[in-house]
């Protein structure tokens, strides 16, 4: 498949030129901490030519560019502008890979796009243009390896680059430099002992030397490059935003009656969020007035939340403080959420979501109109047929399960108030090709049994012959044959 990468070397550093454009021709650097013994990560090239280098102090680096201009880049903000880059190349391809461990680095899928771009390299520079014009300065490989054009991109030569064939790919990666790749300084050092100072030198070394002197860090590279290990393209999924809107039968203007609107909504927005992993941060009130006036709100609780009560809470005061001046057609709730931590989504899903009393008036209004038996719960007993062994009985009130640890997942076996009647069969046909239930059930590939109950001296004499029967549709039937009436019985289902 062809796969492009787009890189944008030292991705923190272009972020902080961007946000300090007259620190351009001054030596500048991006630091961990903003302290004398702050370790410098990234430099420009006004400051390498007085040598100050990543891994220095930020005293050290004083001492070398006394004019050394340097600030702390939070990781946040990166990973906002990751983001923000990652958004805007879906707009030339819907799977884009953001690098885990190296910020700044992407890859696109670049195949299937001829309907849309005459030529690959007129898609290529697309991109690159339109990075450009935002401040960055990207380089955009379109080759056919994750590998190649990841390599290409850190040490190849030119901003854009295109290659026809695999053949080419491999020739100019071979030629990459050690020190271009993400590799550690130790191993990068011992391996510069032996001259191995490119990725065709590295090729040369067999793989099992590579893993015993360097180490899986090296060898890792091999692999990638060797071709012996090509991940597959990992698309970052795009998420959807958290947006729902009502649009009203009847437009109203009563802000009670609009808060049990908004009460309708949000529990969907807040079951996705926590779905994702998330809490809410700040939710946006839109209200579209008759006339076409938009009004929105902005509400943004103490801290990220999950709690329903608390955000209905800040919705009442900000729609009992609004002056409508018409009535209201349609209403919209935005959600914006964060990582959620793990004790705020135990809290969320161990809250008890049903009112219990208001489950009982209900059950008390149903059967007050359809009569005392029309609400019944299934409940254990002792019996010797099956059928016999649980009964039904009036619901008094209505309880929270309590369901206990399952350390391996059981079969459920739903058995029938009374037994029904199977299409008459010899009793001796019990093996494949038994159409149990008729043709569109499919004919029996597998049972097992018999399992024989009778007794019942006590009452009337029963003899049954039990067995489970799996169907060539999956289904998994509990039958037995009664000796006395001489017929086949479908008992339940098992699932």
């Amino acid at each position: 498949m062809r796969v492009a990468c787009v890189s944008l070397p030292a991705l923190p550093l272009q972020l902080l030129m961007r946000r300090h454009p007259d620190w351009r021709d001054a030596p500048a650097a991006v630091v961990a901490d903003d302290r004398p013994q702050g370790q410098i990560l990234h430099t420009n090239r006004a400051a390498r030519e007085q040598r100050v280098l990543p891994g220095m102090s930020y005293a050290a680096g004083l001492s070398l560019a006394p004019g050394l201009r340097a600030r702390v880049v939070p990781p946040e903000e990166v990973a906002t502008a990751v983001q923000g880059l990652v958004e805007r190349l879906r707009t030339y391809s819907p799977l884009v890979e953001p690098a885990a461990d190296e910020p700044g680095v992407f890859w696109v899928d670049a195949g299937g796009l001829e309907r849309l771009h005459p030529s690959l390299e007129g898609w290529a520079r697309a991109i690159h243009i339109e990075l450009r014009g935002d401040e960055l300065w990207p380089r955009v490989v379109v080759g056919w390896s994750r590998f190649g054009t990841y390599a290409l991109a850190r040490g190849g030569s030119g901003e854009v680059q295109i290659y026809g064939s695999e053949a080419m790919e491999s020739e100019a990666a071979a030629c990459v430099p050690l020190a271009r790749l993400q590799l550690s300084p130790k191993v990068r050092d011992a391996l510069d002992k032996l001259a191995v100072r490119n990725v065709g030198d590295l090729l040369q070394l067999p793989a099992d030397g590579v893993r015993r002197r360097f180490g899986e860090e090296a060898l890792r590279v091999w692999r990638l490059a060797a071709g012996d290990w090509r991940p597959g393209l990992r698309a970052q999924v795009e998420v959807a935003p958290l947006r729902r809107v009502l649009h009203l039968d009847h437009p109203m203007r009563n802000a009670t009656r609009l808060l049990f609107m908004v009460k309708r909504m949000l529990p969907g927005l807040l079951a996705t969020l926590a779905e994702r992993h998330q809490v809410l941060a700040t939710l946006e009130l839109e209200l579209r007035l008759e006339g076409g006036e938009v009004l929105s709100e902005r509400l943004q609780p103490a801290a990220p939340t999950l709690d329903e009560r608390m955000l209905l809470d800040l919705v009442r005061l900000r729609l009992d403080a609004m002056t409508l001046r018409a009535v209201v057609e349609d209403l919209a709730l935005d959600c914006e959420g964060i990582a959620a931590t793990t004790e705020q989504l135990r809290l969320y899903f161990e809250r008890a979501k049903r009112d219990l009393r208001a489950a009982d008036q209900a059950v008390a209004r149903v059967r007050a109109e359809f009569g005392a038996d029309s609400v019944v719960q299934a409940c254990p007993g002792q019996g010797h047929l099956p059928e016999a062994r649980f009964a039904w009985r009036p619901l008094e009130s209505v309880r929270l399960p309590r369901p206990k640890e399952a350390r391996q997942r059981t079969l459920v076996r739903r058995i029938r108030a009374r037994p029904e009647r199977l299409p008459p069969q010899p009793r001796h046909v019990r093996d494949e090709g038994w159409l149990v239930r008729g043709l569109a059930h499919g004919s029996a590939v597998r049972s097992w049994g018999p399992f024989v109950l009778s007794g019942g001296w006590w009452a009337r004499e029963v003899h049954r012959e039990y067995q489970f029967t799996e169907l060539q549709r999956g289904d998994l039937l509990w039958i037995y044959y009664d000796r006395v009436r001489r017929r086949w019985f479908l008992q339940g289902e098992v699932g």
